[in-house]
């Protein structure tokens, strides 16, 4: 399976990609068109990170306000290794500034490093979400806050946080230990409804 040509791209308010889309040559070629031609924000998770990864020089392709959702291993293979958590915050920050984007580092209180320097840590979310395509489920959050007109910022902190919590209702259904990633959209809407109480 391979990505080989774009669509319209004026179709679309915004984009995520990298779920699914492999590391083949063509797909790498595909996805470096998007980051020079698309004017919409992007989402970038999974195989478009490990693809970037491989071609550091197509990080000035990236369109400012980017959104990236690295787990710790593509952080560091986007970035280098870092001594410790703290370390590797520092970097995040950095290269989110650098880089003119935002880095979503999944994990245990993801943390969220802005363009303006600023980093936030999310209070949502249990162990059980560190199941297959728990990712891919932020990224089309992510998305759809931002094809909906949320700016970048806001999109990262609220998807996030409502991602983490459909994970808690989902958990409190499901257990941790039986939870899996197609249990969390289930639980959206009430992530929604109880956000609207707070």
């Amino acid at each position: 399976m391979y990505w080989s040509e774009l669509p319209d791209l004026a179709r679309y308010s915004a984009i995520g990609a990298g779920c699914g889309i492999g590391q083949d040559a063509q797909t790498a070629q595909a996805l470096k068109r998007l980051l020079q031609k698309t004017t919409v924000l992007l989402v970038l998770d999974a195989d478009a990170l490990n693809i970037l990864a491989k071609h550091p020089n197509w990080f000035a392709f990236l369109p400012k306000n980017t959104v990236l959702t690295p787990h710790p291993k593509e952080f560091e293979r986007l970035f280098g290794r870092s001594a410790n958590d703290f370390e590797r915050n520092t970097l995040q920050r950095a290269k989110a500034q650098e880089l003119g984007v935002f880095i979503v580092l999944k994990g245990a209180n993801t943390a969220i490093a802005c363009p303006d320097g600023a980093c936030w840590f999310n209070s949502t979310g249990n162990p059980g979400m560190a199941t297959g395509g728990s990712g891919d489920v932020l990224t089309g959050i992510l998305t759809g806050l931002l094809a909906q007109g949320y700016a970048p910022k806001d999109a990262c902190l609220l998807g996030v946080f409502l991602h983490g919590l459909a994970g808690d209702f989902a958990a409190s259904e499901k257990s941790q230990a039986g939870l899996l990633a197609r249990d969390m959209p289930r639980f959206l809407g009430n992530a929604w409804i109880a956000l609207s109480g707070v």
